[in-house]
């Protein structure tokens, strides 16, 4: 299985490298046969703009993470995105027994694996779901269709993920309750379905451990 290609948010934001990419604006062309399909576009981008200000003033903004363009056009209910934890799982959870560790990490185990547990510079492969406090998705391996492929314990993701990550085991589900000093130094801004996640504010996330490369288990 090949991990996802697609940029991830798990670094903080001083140690990400690479361009400064900018969404470009809305230009006039002069071909003829593209020019209606850009006009269109643009005019769905404005009205989109001017949907996300007025519930800015209605003071409905947590809309927005569930908000799509295409749906909202369609008439259609927003689709919620998917989660490693549903309704049931929540429930359970409340009577999980918190673990705090030396660093502040603290997390619930919503899944113990049977699988081996990494060591660190090991590849493994997680997929996870990251969230402000409140709840709000604002990145997620899930929508990209395939798990985050990386070294644990390298430094190659926040600190928070790294360590909760280093003492589960394969086939395992953990809810990490992570601390701002291991989380987003810098923060991370917000864009559109995305929450802005504070400097040094904690972050939750959800994470299921599905396989170590080269590491099988000895269990099923």
């Amino acid at each position: 299985m090949a991990a996802s290609s697609s940029p991830s948010l798990l670094l903080p934001l001083a140690s990400r490298n690479g361009p400064n990419i900018k969404t470009p604006r809305c230009i006039s062309t002069r071909v003829i046969i593209a020019s209606e399909t850009r006009d269109r576009s643009c005019k769905t981008n404005t009205l989109s703009s001017r949907r996300d200000a007025m519930l800015l003033v209605l003071g409905v903004s947590g809309l927005s993470t569930s908000y799509s363009p295409a749906a909202y056009a369609a008439g259609l209910p927003p689709e919620d995105k998917p989660r490693l934890c549903e309704a049931e799982c929540e429930k359970e959870l409340e009577n999980v027994p918190m673990v705090t560790t030396e660093s502040g990490l603290q997390y619930k185990d919503i899944k113990v694996g049977k699988g081996p547990s990494p060591r660190v510079g090991f590849q493994v492969a997680a997929n996870y779901v990251a969230m402000v406090p409140s709840g709000q998705i604002f990145d997620s391996s899930l929508e990209k269709g395939l798990p985050y492929l990386f070294r644990v314990g390298s430094g190659q993701v926040i600190k928070g993920l790294d360590e909760g990550l280093l003492t589960m085991k394969a086939g395992g589900k953990r809810r990490l309750y992570i601390p701002g000093p291991l989380a987003f130094p810098k923060g991370l801004v917000s864009a559109p379905g995305r929450p802005r996640v504070a400097p040094n504010s904690p972050v939750v996330f959800d994470v299921s451990l599905e396989y170590i490369p080269g590491l099988e288990s000895d269990e099923e």
